[in-house]
């Protein structure tokens, strides 16, 4: 994220926040090779947000300080570009909104794809009609990752502090497999592919059908590869989404099988009455229902990589460029207001939800609130004292 800025310019990086102490001093050095004066260091984000020259947050943390740490901000008056996936379950999502209204400053999810010059040009001839009616999409991710092994309980190491990385989380002992990435698979912290990766194509699936919140979620999951190690969710997923009228979107996941699509480890297929679209990060191609390619844009220079773990680029540049010009009051529109960055990581949440209860979810279509005992448990998760964020 740190490049994406630096390249956009028109900013100055003034503050530097993380609990990694060998991290905080690279990524200091790096501010300073770019040109910014030294910045400001902390790992303690409170302590960061007190100073009244910042103006923005942004925030490339694990999934569970994702809301927390936005709110925090807001509070504080910053702005906040948020990593994907907005929150770390419903609840903290509906508070992040809640308090993007009352405070009024601009907060910007990384779901890249919304500020592609190509999906938003397909974006508006869907919306004249080039497809018909769409009734359906299908999404798919592919990935070959390896086991994450069996760590086991230590001492956190000194560069770490491992109290602030867990921040809003109750507390569990360090074992050495978490840090820096496999915490994703663990549901104390992360939120499974479906959050990591899905939140991409289900947004522009959700975008191209103009369409919020389902009526109901089936999903069939599994462990299928190193099922001996201590990953705790699935690798493979399918997930259905039924909306009202009858509009339905799918996921087919494979975190360790990466098969592709139409040449395509990631992407949305859309099915229309009067043809159908694939697209992806590098563009799209519209054909007709006999199969003929009527329209067709693409940009060479953008590489689709199922495995990249960073998320920058062009793309990810011109998402961020967004959000600059949306503070600045010089954007034509933003393109990731907070309301939809809820919308589909929601659906992500909804996804996770009918796995941990091995049912389907029926849910309010007016708000994504679901419905029964089962799956309300897993709408909120508790905090650690003095961590607790609220309505």
């Amino acid at each position: 994220m740190l490049g994406s800025f630096i390249s956009v310019g028109g900013i100055n990086v003034t503050h530097n926040c993380d609990v990694d102490r060998r991290v905080l001093a690279k990524t200091s050095k790096r501010i300073v090779s770019a040109g910014f004066p030294e910045p400001k260091s902390d790992k303690d984000i409170r302590k960061i947000l007190e100073d009244p020259s910042l103006d923005a947050l942004v925030i490339a943390a694990p999934d569970h300080w994702h809301a927390v740490a936005g709110v925090m901000a807001l509070e504080a008056g910053k702005h906040v570009y948020v990593e994907k996936p907005l929150s770390h379950n419903p609840h903290e999502g509906e508070i992040f909104v809640a308090a993007q209204k009352k405070y009024k400053k601009i907060v910007q999810m990384g779901n890249q794809q919304r500020s592609s010059a190509e999906s938003i040009e397909l974006m508006a001839l869907i919306r004249g009609g080039l497809l018909g009616h769409i009734y359906r999409a299908e999404t798919w991710y592919g990935n070959n990752r390896g086991s994450i092994g069996n760590g086991k309980i230590r001492t956190p190491p000194d560069w770490l502090d491992w109290n602030l990385w867990q921040g809003p989380a109750p507390h569990r002992d360090y074992k050495d497999n978490y840090v820096h990435y496999n915490w994703h698979w663990f549901w104390h912290w992360g939120t499974g592919e479906i959050c990591n990766n899905a939140a991409h194509e289900l947004d522009i699936a959700r975008w191209a059908m103009g369409i919020d919140f389902p009526e109901k979620v089936s999903v069939t999951a599994g462990r299928n590869f190193h099922s001996t190690d201590d990953w705790e969710m699935y690798d493979t997923m399918e997930v259905r989404y039924v909306f009202p009228g009858g509009k339905t979107i799918e996921w087919v996941g494979n975190s360790c099988n990466k098969v592709s699509r139409f040449g395509r480890g990631r992407g949305t297929l859309l099915l229309g009455t009067e043809g159908y679209a694939i697209v992806d990060r590098a563009g799209y191609e519209v054909y007709a229902t006999d199969g003929t390619l009527v329209r067709q844009r693409n940009a060479p220079d953008r590489a689709v990589d199922t495995a990249d773990l960073v998320g920058a680029g062009a793309l990810t540049e011109s998402h961020v460029k967004n959000f600059l010009q949306s503070i600045r009051g010089t954007a034509h529109q933003q393109h990731s207001p907070i309301a939809d960055g809820h919308c589909s990581t929601l659906l992500c949440h909804l996804g996770n939800i009918a796995y941990r209860i091995g049912a389907d979810v029926y849910c309010d279509p007016a708000s994504g609130r679901v419905v029964g005992e089962k799956a309300n448990r897993f709408w909120r998760r508790d905090f650690k004292n003095g961590w607790n964020l609220s309505l």
